[in-house]
């Protein structure tokens, strides 16, 4: 049984934020003295890659003065030889490395890394596999029930497990775009227009309900995962960390929102009060935590 308070981790911004934006973003979260970890990078579309990348060493350095753990994440579909190249160039960090490809995986193999939700591990065994491959921490896919997921950390319970505990979740990944398609360009001509989207672009069914989020090549829930009521059972059936994906929203307030109830100083209830009022834009959502359809509210 996990013994430790889960810690607070911040995952890699999923859209397409302007480069300044980014960087503020992660220097808000260096002065957070309830974060813990950050991992960051470009996941979703390698075109984006370049956004990020002038501010990337700065932001690094930044987090660890502040002394947060800090992992740098590989895209989640490798396609293209660009996107082979930039791969092996996040692996050759000495830094952490998150990996979302087995591509990334088979560049790791034998030295300390984590796996990133873009992975599926859906049993023990697997998670044994990454564990003696050199896994040190694996962020489990948001789709597994509580059951799943305590048999999982039973298996290989040396390994550090996180769950995304808030966010839009990560549904599927495309090599064309949706998002340029819906706006009228193609993915090689997109003019970036998903950074007109800054928490993603919503998508309604054909009887106008709500129904999906794109963001570029990635389909994304149109809820939003809050597992803020579910913090006790994460943290018995082995969750060590939770991590907090970036929305569009004051993101710091919502770390504090998680830590406030994590220590106790919040109820489940009021902390779910106060995650709709920070983040309106979706309705809330834990259902797969408690085997039930994803975009369901199970309450406490």
């Amino acid at each position: 049984m996990n013994r430790q308070p889960l810690r607070i981790t911040i995952g890699p911004v999923p859209y397409l934020w302007e480069s300044a934006k980014w960087r503020d973003f992660y220097f808000g979260v260096a002065d957070s003295p309830v974060i813990d970890a950050v991992t960051l990078g470009e996941v979703v579309c390698s075109k984006r890659e370049h956004f990020i990348r002038p501010f990337l060493d700065e932001v690094i350095e930044r987090l660890e003065a502040a002394g947060k753990e800090v992992a740098l994440a590989t895209l989640a579909l490798v396609t293209l030889e660009r996107e082979r190249q930039l791969t092996r160039q996040v692996t050759q960090s000495e830094r952490l490395v998150e990996a979302n490809d087995l591509a990334a995986l088979a560049m790791l193999a034998g030295r300390p890394h984590h796996i990133g939700p873009f992975v599926n591990v859906y049993n023990g065994p697997t998670a044994e596999l990454l564990a003696r491959q050199g896994a040190r921490r694996i962020c489990l896919g948001a789709e597994l029930p509580a059951q799943s997921i305590a048999r999982i950390t039973a298996a290989a319970p040396e390994v550090d497990y996180e769950l995304v505990a808030f966010g839009r979740l990560p549904l599927a990944i495309s090599a064309r775009c949706a998002h340029a398609r819906a706006k009228g360009h193609t993915k090689d001509n997109c003019q970036f227009v998903c950074g007109e989207d800054p928490d993603g672009l919503d998508v309604d069914t054909l009887d106008e309900q709500a129904f999906l989020t794109i963001n570029g090549v990635q389909t994304m829930s149109r809820h939003c995962q809050a597992l803020i009521g579910d913090l006790d059972t994460l943290a018995r059936i082995g969750i060590t960390h939770i991590r907090l994906s970036p929305q569009d929203c004051d993101m710091l307030a919502v770390a504090g929102v998680f830590a406030g109830v994590r220590d106790g100083r919040l109820g489940g209830a009021e902390g779910t009060d106060m995650l709709r009022a920070i983040y309106p834009a979706a309705a809330l959502s834990n259902g797969f935590i408690h085997g039930a359809p994803g975009m369901d509210w199970v309450a406490a």
